[in-house]
């Protein structure tokens, strides 16, 4: 751990634009083709989406007519982001424990463990939630993504699970963009579906589905515990 304001902010800065060489970042097109049609998105409406990255999914809806705004906790990832030229998305550094904005968006998307799977510490993803809730119009729509417990208990064997804290921990390798690698140790906040459902419901989300899903093979298929992912589908 570091003194930094979260633990991931030197991991991306190793990382930079490597980020987007790993096999998870790939199905980008995918995945926003089915957020578009699960939360019911119209052009021109207003997307927040919370850990962002270096950008891809606020990129690809951007390309598609939304506005978006992406906001992360790495600066590191925030310059990348910066670096296209697609007027209708924004970025900015951000913590998503301290989301300041005030019923601004249409939709929040929050994918692929960004800010609220690295959010660790007891009640840290209870504030992620309420600010998410905030931001929200009435009647705005949330995907959410989170790493499913199951599955971590049952396939991810090279990880220790906190089975108390619902937290799994891994050492893995990472690389630079120049192939430079480094050992880092992955906190990763894993959930049930109930737990979700309670958690988002706390802060006056509707959940119409959650679903079994893994990178870019995003659908409709009913919670198990074979896939690395669930995606709830929630509105207020």
């Amino acid at each position: 751990m570091t003194d930094r304001e979260h633990w991931f902010e030197d991991i991306a800065d190793h990382l930079g634009s490597a980020y987007d060489r790993y096999a998870h970042t790939k199905g980008t097109v995918q995945e926003v083709d089915h957020l578009v049609a699960a939360l019911r998105l119209k052009r021109g409406e207003r997307i927040l989406d919370v850990g962002c990255g270096t950008g891809r999914h606020s990129l690809e809806l951007a390309r598609r007519g939304f506005e978006v705004h992406g906001i992360d906790i790495s600066e590191r990832f925030i310059e990348i982001a910066q670096r296209s030229e697609i007027a209708s998305a924004t970025f900015a550094r951000a913590d998503a424990r301290s989301l300041a904005f005030d019923a601004e968006f249409d939709a929040v998307v929050c994918l692929c463990q960004g800010a609220f799977g690295m959010m660790t510490a007891d009640g840290e993803d209870d504030v992620v939630i309420a600010g998410v809730a905030r931001s929200l119009r009435p009647g705005g729509r949330l995907a959410l993504s989170a790493f499913n417990a199951y599955y971590a208990v049952k396939y991810h064997t090279d990880a220790e699970f906190d089975a108390d804290a619902g937290i799994s921990h891994e050492r893995t390798e990472v690389r630079s963009e120049s192939g430079a690698s480094r050992t880092v140790d992955l906190w990763t906040g894993c959930y049930t579906p109930r737990e979700l459902r309670l958690l988002l419901g706390k802060h006056g989300f509707n959940v119409t589905s959650i679903s079994s899903v893994e990178p870019g093979e995003y659908g409709s298929a009913p919670a198990s515990t074979e896939t690395p992912e669930f995606l709830a589908i929630a509105h207020l």
